[in-house]
């Protein structure tokens, strides 16, 4: 995932986890990005438009 081409559309912190869902503008694709506070460790992965929130607010579900 290039972050250059990339827009922030929400952000969240809980429990040592921040959230972030994201829309690549080269591909009109949505992804959920999360960064574990604790580890150092992230994680990325695409995300339906139509289940993009519910990523964003349940990421261990799709993320898998």
């Amino acid at each position: 995932m290039n972050h250059k081409n990339l827009t922030e559309l929400a952000q969240r912190r809980n429990d040592g986890l921040e959230i972030t869902l994201l829309w690549a503008r080269a591909d009109n694709s949505l992804h959920v990005a999360v960064h574990n506070e604790r580890t150092g460790l992230d994680v990325a992965f695409a995300v339906d438009r139509s289940k993009a929130l519910d990523a964003f607010y349940h990421p261990f579900v799709y993320g898998t």
